[in-house]
């Protein structure tokens, strides 16, 4: 018999549709990893009456019996930590060592969201008029919907999940329904640690998420995923008014300026670009380099790429894992083709889906490096989300300024020069939400992570930041004696 994972509602699995879907294994499509029932919209109703219905109790519980049940979930989610790996390679495809060292950052960040939590969140500013002080509060914002991507099953999950709990708010996710499973697994410590209704678990696709961001009971909408899905989510908010925190697409780009050793810079910036296969929003996939060093540094690009072993996610030694569905992998393809018929581009290395015999039915995907594209070409201008790479030369620092911002997008960056005062102008003037300097793109546990322009909008997460969305401000004026 099938083993159906169903909607976990009030901390009991629960389902009313008759409406199935599977997820398949990348590095394999003949093989079916998970069954899910998708959501109805009595199931939605019923997760959002559950959210408010426990928001009351997890609201007004002392900060501290808080974070002590937060510190029981936490552990019981270390605790996963394998079987979450498992699930991430699984679903997604990427190496298991990525998906461990993704659990373990998730695991990181939630740490600190907790203990954000318990600082001081308000301030006591001096009164303007005599006899009366002055208080500015916080509340949490109530239930938080929390539409979560494919690429990352368990970090940006938690990423969401434990700042909001931690301040106070409910959450209702969505998962991926390419990528369920580590958001089960989740939910199964939830079970285990926090009172009903603090966490519920949705699942399907787009039409669950679009009417979970339609309902008024819904007060946050936290998403990450494509631009145009962000656009949707924000016209679907327009008719309650719901804050929102949504990262969104990048096209981000390294500079490399000058390197004293420059294979060395070209391995980091290779890292950064094609982790996950590429398929993550602070992937790398502009490479703008001086043009002294232009030749120097494709020839070292395509030498690390064509040496990076190409295989499923769970075996010994792979380097890059599969492209995560079938309708991502006709994406990249049809880009890198296209870009193939243009007289002046030249794919230095990969450009077509990579032979791995041993996984005959896998969606494995080359590592590719382009030179010799315009400004306007497709591959310079969309987000690919595969592992695809363009490098683009300069003649000074400024023409490398304004490659880097001409896009629309403004996620992150990053600059490699041992002149400060490059290093300088380009931390000033890069159009980005994070600037690296001399390292790849991978952010730290406790900074704010979020972009600008068409990368970002609202808060940032993770950071100081994330309180500005996760709850509410409140001034109040009071006599400083009896009233």
């Amino acid at each position: 018999m099938m083993n159906v994972t169903q909607q976990l509602l009030n901390n009991q699995y629960q389902a009313r549709g008759e409406s199935i879907f599977t997820t398949l294994n990348p590095a394999d499509q003949a093989e079916v990893v998970g069954t899910y029932s998708s959501a109805t919209q009595q199931d939605i109703d019923d997760a959002l009456i559950g959210a408010t219905a426990a928001f009351g109790a997890w609201r007004d519980l002392p900060v501290f019996e808080r974070y002590a049940a937060l510190r029981a979930f936490h552990q019981a989610i270390a605790a996963q930590r394998e079987p979450l790996a498992e699930a991430i390679t699984r679903e997604q495809g990427k190496p298991i060592s990525e998906s461990r060292a993704e659990v373990n950052k998730a695991l990181q960040e939630a740490e600190f969201s907790f203990s954000q939590a318990l600082q001081n969140t308000g301030a006591a500013p001096a009164g303007a008029r005599p006899g009366f002080r002055n208080l500015v509060t916080r509340r949490p914002r109530g239930v938080i919907a929390a539409i979560t991507p494919w690429n990352f099953p368990v970090l940006t999950p938690m990423r969401k999940i434990s700042p909001g709990l931690a301040h106070g708010n409910t959450i209702v996710i969505k998962p991926s329904e390419y990528t369920p499973a580590a958001v089960h697994i989740i939910g199964q410590a939830a079970r285990d640690t926090l009172p009903p209704g603090v966490i519920q678990i949705l699942n399907g696709a787009g039409d669950v998420a679009s009417a979970l961001c339609r309902s008024s009971a819904v007060k946050g909408i936290t998403f990450t995923g494509s631009v145009a899905t962000g656009r949707r989510i924000f016209s679907a908010a327009s008719d309650t008014l719901a804050a929102l925190s949504l990262e969104l697409g990048g096209k981000n780009a390294a500079i490399i300026h000058d390197a004293d050793h420059l294979k060395d810079v070209c391995k980091m910036v290779m890292g950064a670009a094609l982790q996950c296969a590429g398929q993550r929003c602070t992937a790398i996939s502009r490479i703008i380099v001086q043009q002294s060093l232009y030749d120097q540094t494709t020839a070292h690009l395509r030498e690390i790429a064509s040496a990076l072993q190409v295989g499923d996610g769970m075996t010994a030694g792979t380097e890059i894992g599969p492209i995560t569905n079938a309708q991502q992998l006709e994406k990249i393809q049809g880009i890198v083709e296209r870009t193939h018929r243009l007289r002046h581009a030249e794919i230095i290395c990969g450009g077509r889906r990579a032979d791995v015999p041993s996984r005959p039915n896998g969606l494995f995907y080359e590592p590719t490096v382009i030179r010799g594209l315009k400004p306007d070409d497709e591959a310079i201008t969309q987000e690919i989300f595969g592992p695809v790479i363009c490098v683009i030369p300069y003649t000074d620092q400024f023409e490398a300024l304004q490659i880097a911002n001409a896009l629309p997008f403004g996620l992150t960056s990053a600059v490699f020069t041992n002149d400060f005062s490059v290093a300088r102008l380009f931390m000033e003037r890069l159009n980005t939400g994070m600037i690296h300097i001399n390292h790849g793109t991978a952010p730290d546990s406790h900074m704010p992570f979020g972009g600008i322009n068409d990368s970002g909008v609202g808060a940032y997460s993770v950071g100081d930041s994330a309180i500005n969305f996760y709850t509410t401000e409140h001034t109040i004026y009071m006599p400083s004696g009896r009233v």
